[in-house]
């Protein structure tokens, strides 16, 4: 599959307001939820249940993948010894290779961007899981940043020497 592109977005502490125009700027048209612990404490307005509602409130789609494609599955099996999620071994996992096939279904409807916590895509899942199975689908990807920058994806291999060590 080759054409698609996802964009990837962290909510950090973003009110509502901003965190809706960033996705504006890019037309994103339905989000999908990849947190794998859908609430927070801090800036609860990106909670699931809030979220869902203030989305539909501005005709914006809300979708939650946050059993199938979070960077927190449950199961010892997809971590190691020093309590890390294993990628390698979650990628390969059938529920979450469905996930992605649902995710890749649904992003063909619609802009899509994928959502998690974290701003920076280089300390979270979205770049360290999801981008390298995505990539072997010829999906590009855009990491939609805090500041209104879009950032191309690429291999955490050819990051600087820091980043490789997450």
């Amino acid at each position: 599959m080759t054409g698609l592109t996802l964009y990837t977005v962290g909510h950090s502490n973003h009110s509502f307001e901003v965190f809706i125009e960033l996705l504006g700027r890019f037309s994103v048209r339905q989000l999908v939820d990849v947190g794998s612990q859908p609430y927070s404490k801090w800036v609860a307005h990106f909670s699931k249940a809030p979220l869902a509602r203030a989305l539909e409130e501005i005709a914006l789609g809300y979708h939650f993948f946050g059993r199938e494609l979070g960077g927190r599955p449950e199961g010892a099996a997809y971590y190691g010894d020093d309590g890390r999620l294993d990628c390698g071994t979650r990628a390969v996992a059938e529920d979450f290779l469905d996930g992605i096939e649902r995710l890749v279904a649904l992003a063909q409807t619609a802009t899509t961007a994928l959502m998690c916590a974290e701003e920076d895509p280089t300390g979270c899942h979205r770049a360290r899981l999801l981008a390298p199975v995505l990539r072997e689908r010829g999906i590009t990807l855009l990491h939609i940043r805090g500041d209104g920058r879009l950032e191309p994806d690429r291999p955490l291999e050819t990051a600087p020497e820091q980043l490789r060590l997450l």
